[in-house]
């Protein structure tokens, strides 16, 4: 089953890999070349900063992309997540599905926080309606927020609330169980 695995030090060069991927960075803000360089000091940066948080999304010893949480204000009981699969033949097979209901269990049953947020690039509706379909409710759309490749791009904002993963999480759990995407005993119940 699909798992969040902390990052070690060997899965450096597999990020910077996975980061230069044009169907990674096709979906991220930024899609420059990211050197060994610039990897390092993301990496650096990353572990200081106690505002971010990421996992490996994995399966045993396969694994799928990178996701995480950002903006983490403890204070507001609340932040942002983001996430991509890097590996061939991942998505549409429930990896990214599977994802969400970790990250959205942690967020709200772990940390107890009452908000979720993330920014989606308008082009990529497949993500906004996986997240539509988990319960999240489209608050904002940036029109022409950031440039990529000299071309304005527009973003979706979206956001859950605790109340409504509360009503929505036994539905999601027996979906994710009857696709075999989750075993039983991960069941919050």
């Amino acid at each position: 089953m699909i798992t969040l695995r902390d990052i070690r030090p060997e899965d450096k060069e597999m990020i910077r890999a996975w980061r230069n991927l044009p169907e990674v960075a096709l979906y991220m803000y930024r899609d420059h070349y990211i050197s060994p360089e610039a990897h390092e000091r993301w990496l650096s940066e990353m572990g200081a900063d106690p505002t971010r948080r990421y996992w490996i999304i994995s399966q045993g010893e396969v694994n799928f992309g990178l996701v995480n949480l950002y903006q983490i204000s403890v204070p507001d009981r609340r932040c942002y997540w983001a996430f991509y699969l890097a590996r061939p033949g991942a998505r549409g097979r429930g990896v990214g599905t599977c994802t969400e209901y970790l990250i959205l269990q942690r967020v709200f049953e772990e940390m107890k926080f009452n908000r979720l947020c993330c920014e989606v690039l308008a082009s990529n509706q497949t993500v906004i309606e996986m997240h539509r379909k988990f319960g999240f409710v489209q608050e904002g759309y940036f029109r022409q927020h950031i440039i990529k490749g000299e071309k304005p791009m527009d973003v979706v904002s979206l956001a859950m609330l605790r109340e409504e993963w509360e009503r929505k999480k036994s539905e999601i759990l027996l979906h994710l169980q009857e696709k075999r995407l989750l075993e039983p005993e991960r069941s919050l119940a």
